[in-house]
């Protein structure tokens, strides 16, 4: 068997370490944390619930063990190729540099239109709390604050991102006492019973199956941790390993909220708006004061904090992307004092601006272009862990580098597949569009970093 190739570096990958590294596991766990947001399923709980037939902790529980296979695929990259870039360095290494490019291309979808989604959908429930401060103005606000905080320094984002997910596990813990409190009670008929998790008079695989495509969306964001893999100080095992103790972690407080939740309001055929189902529940659990703070809870914690790392990881791929000349090479210049890359960041603050504005009123679109992206990067991953390790290095680990990633592979093909057809309508124009753009790179720039050779 040939030497597999563990000992790599920044350096001997051919790129000069400029971002400061300074990030420890904890810093990259909380980071990955901070990404998915530990109160996700407060902003969808509602469809996820009549989805499932009640049956939404299975749903979430389902959705994390397809999650894992991803994240080992991304474990293993990671300590192949400690540099930035994600799912585009891992695919541009692992197949070839048109691969790589089309699934950084595709991974753009996700990470350069999801800030803008979650400022879109954060000052909208602010606005609608204040009617009286017009969207515009919170847009402005998040945008700006989080382009400042993430230009002085991965360190500053770092440690907002520990305050930040301190207050949201703050709110999901009062919710959860309160909500067992009021079980206890009874309140509205509840009782402890594992429905929740298993109701053998609606279950039913495709109906679970389905309610999974809509909860899988919750654990989306866990993949960025791999964008920081120059900026870690601990060792490139720890980006791996970030990945998966957060999506576990993460994933084990979807499943106790929601499970909390469906005990508290069990008939979920009566919400009144599946929009602002949980929060419903959560003022039948504690009263009106805990509903409008699972309502700012929520709002804070997508515009602020998941939109905060959400920009620095698009940031990275930009600049990883800009550094190969994939991308106008300027996205690569790196601020001489805070050593991050500002101009990438820049560029994403004047996006999220302008899509905001665009998709005000198509809230739906924009995330069936999210959805897209993040799952057909996915798909090109597992396909590049095969690859590499086995054909490339000729590995015969066959179950961390065949096994694991081809059920990932269906596992997520399965979700893709189930997308909803305008999603994939308005991914493949996109795809479209990036095979043009890789077709005049190719006749326009002959300096290429890699030989291109599958």
């Amino acid at each position: 068997m040939a030497q597999l190739e563990t000992n790599t570096s920044v350096e001997s990958l051919g790129y000069k370490q400029e971002l400061k590294r300074s990030l420890t596991f904890v810093d990259l766990l909380i980071y990955g944390m901070v990404f998915m947001v530990p109160i996700a399923p407060f902003g969808i709980y509602g469809y996820v619930a009549q989805g499932s037939k009640g049956m939404v902790a299975l749903a979430y529980l389902i959705g994390m063990v397809g999650m894992i296979f991803t994240a080992l695929s991304y474990a293993r990259m990671a300590e192949a190729f400690p540099i930035a870039g994600s799912v585009y360095s891992y695919a541009q290494r692992g197949m070839n540099e048109y691969v790589g490019f089309m699934a950084g291309w595709v991974i753009l979808l996700d990470y350069i239109f999801v800030p803008a989604l979650l400022y879109l959908v954060s000052a909208a429930a602010l606005a609608d709390i204040v009617p009286q401060v017009p969207i515009s103005v919170w847009l402005i606000l998040f945008i700006g604050m989080n382009t400042i905080i993430n230009i002085l320094g991965i360190e500053m984002t770092a440690k907002a991102n520990k305050v930040i997910v301190v207050l949201e596990l703050i709110v999901l813990a009062v919710f959860v006492i309160t909500g067992m409190i009021a079980i206890i009670k009874g309140v509205n008929g509840a009782q402890f019973t594992f429905k929740p998790l298993y109701d053998p008079n609606h279950f039913s695989m495709g109906t679970v199956m389905g309610a999974v495509s809509v909860a899988v969306l919750s654990f989306l964001g866990f993949d960025a941790v791999s964008t920081l893999a120059e900026e870690t100080r601990d060792g490139k095992s720890s980006i791996g390993k970030a990945i998966i103790f957060a999506l576990l972690v993460v994933g084990a407080l979807f499943i106790v909220q929601t499970w909390v939740a469906a005990l508290i309001w069990p008939d979920y055929t009566t919400f009144k708006n599946a929009d602002v189902a949980f929060y419903q529940i959560a003022e039948l659990a504690g009263g009106p004061w805990l509903k409008w703070t699972t309502i700012v809870a929520t709002a804070l914690s997508w515009g602020i904090a998941n939109a905060l790392v959400a920009q620095a990881a698009i940031s990275r791929i930009l600049y990883s992307m800009g550094r190969d000349r994939k991308l106008p090479s300027v996205l690569a210049k790196v601020h001489p004092k805070f050593q991050t890359p500002y101009v990438s960041t820049l560029l994403v603050a004047v996006i999220s601006l302008i899509v905001t504005t665009v998709f005000a009123s198509q809230i739906d679109k924009l995330a069936s272009l999210v959805n897209f992206g993040a799952l057909t990067a996915f798909l090109f991953l597992h396909v590049s862990v095969i690859n590499y390790f086995l054909r490339k290095q000729k590995s015969n680990d066959y179950i961390n580098h065949f096994l694991f990633p081809l059920i990932g592979f269906i596992i997520i093909g399965y979700v893709w597949v189930n997308l909803d057809p305008l999603s994939k309508k308005l991914g493949l124009i996109w795809i479209a569009i990036g095979l043009v753009y890789l077709i005049f790179l190719r006749l326009t720039n002959k300096d290429s970093r890699l030989s291109g050779e599958l």
